[in-house]
């Protein structure tokens, strides 16, 4: 499995409660900077985090730049906790070290449209 399958699978598991394949992927003094709360998180404070965000559904994600010691990859995101589902697209930056997560960052950006509104795709498949 290339970076990107890796990390995409873990994130969509980690985001409906299954943290085996994070745990399995990061570092246990991996950090992550978060913008949705603005401040560097340790590997537990992510996981509580995530757990807060069990209604996201990611859409297909597509890799900008990935090599043995750093991956980005761009997603489209569905957040369903509000009355009309949020989109965003998120952007994010993985450093590795020893073939595990190290460090990582998301920056993401609200959409006013469905991206996935004349595309081969669809959230369903995504679910």
């Amino acid at each position: 499995m290339i970076k990107a399958e890796e990390f995409d699978k873990a994130r969509r598991l980690a985001y409906k409660g299954d943290f085996s394949l994070v745990e399995k992927l990061y570092l246990p003094d991996c950090t992550h900077f978060d913008h949705r709360v603005g401040m560097e998180l340790n590997f537990d404070m992510q996981s509580a985090v995530m757990s807060a965000y069990e209604n996201i559904t990611f859409g297909p994600y597509r890799v900008i730049y990935e090599n043995t010691d750093f991956l980005c990859i761009h997603r489209y995101v569905r957040n369903s906790l509000t009355r009309e589902p949020a989109y965003w697209s998120m952007i994010s930056g993985i450093n590795y070290k020893d073939g595990k997560v190290i460090r990582h960052e998301t920056t993401r950006e609200d959409l006013d449209y469905d991206p996935a509104v004349n595309q081969n795709w669809n959230w369903e498949d995504y679910e």
